[in-house]
Formats: C-alpha cells, sequence, structure tokens
C-alpha cells in the first residue's frame, strides 16, 4: 500500500487549525482538491478522495496521531488535536525537512503498517538520527 501523503500532510494541518470545529474529512478533501485545482493540477475523483480522507481520520486516531479534544479543552468528541506523533509524522512528510521524499518511501516500505505506533515510532527515531 502507498500513502497518500500530501493529503494526509493537508489533513494533519486541517485538525492543527480548526481544533474548535468538528473534523470533517470528507471536506478537508474537498479543500485539498481545490487546493490542487488551483495550483493548476488534474482534480482527482472525488469521491475516492473523500473516502479516502474518512479512512485517513481512522488511521491516524488509531495510531495515535490525533486524539480527541478533551472536554476541558472544548472538546466535542468530534474535534481532535494533533498528538506528539502526529507532530513527528507531520514534520518528518513536509517539505521543509530535508529527507522528505526519503521517509514518504521508507513509509511507503512499510505498506500497511506504515501508520501503527510501533512501525512509525521506529523509523522516525531513525531518520531524527540520520540528520
Amino acid at each position: 500500500m502507498s500513502y497518500h501523503w500530501d493529503l494526509i500532510e493537508f489533513l494533519l494541518h486541517e485538525i492543527q487549525h480548526s481544533t474548535d470545529e468538528h473534523f470533517k474529512p470528507r471536506l478537508g478533501a474537498e479543500k485539498y482538491a481545490q487546493q490542487l485545482e488551483g495550483a493548476g493540477q488534474p482534480l482527482p475523483n472525488m469521491d475516492s478522495l473523500r473516502a479516502e480522507a474518512a479512512e485517513y481520520e481512522r488511521l491516524l486516531l488509531d495510531g495515535g496521531f490525533i486524539e480527541p479534544l478533551p472536554e476541558e479543552a472544548g472538546g466535542t468528541g468530534e474535534n481532535y488535536r494533533v498528538t506528539e506523533r502526529g507532530s513527528r509524522l507531520l514534520s518528518l512528510i513536509g517539505d521543509s525537512y530535508p529527507n522528505h521524499a526519503g521517509v514518504r518511501q521508507a513509509l511507503d516500505d512499510k505498506g500497511d503498517a506504515a501508520l501503527t505506533p510501533e512501525v512509525f515510532d521506529d523509523l522516525a527515531t531513525r531518520a531524527a538520527a540520520r540528520t
């Protein structure tokens, strides 16, 4: 399996900037598509992109990359915050990381397991040791 890292990066940024709102991955997918269109890139199949975004929400939550915002911080059960692990993921796959393409490839090489805590944490530790 190869993940759509640009979409994952976009969704994590959406979560970072919208903790006061319900997170809607399908809406995030639409915003992502608008960004692609604005950059002159072809539009993906929207139904597939929306479904992929919803699946990424589940994977990011299950893997501990995002977590529900606590009630005392304004949580409603439908809004999230990016965890420490999620911040590391965002940092490693973002354009500002010196070898983000290599990290993305290393994650893809792990297949479906790439976003499991054990696999990701090991890869993140090794990537940090190389910089």
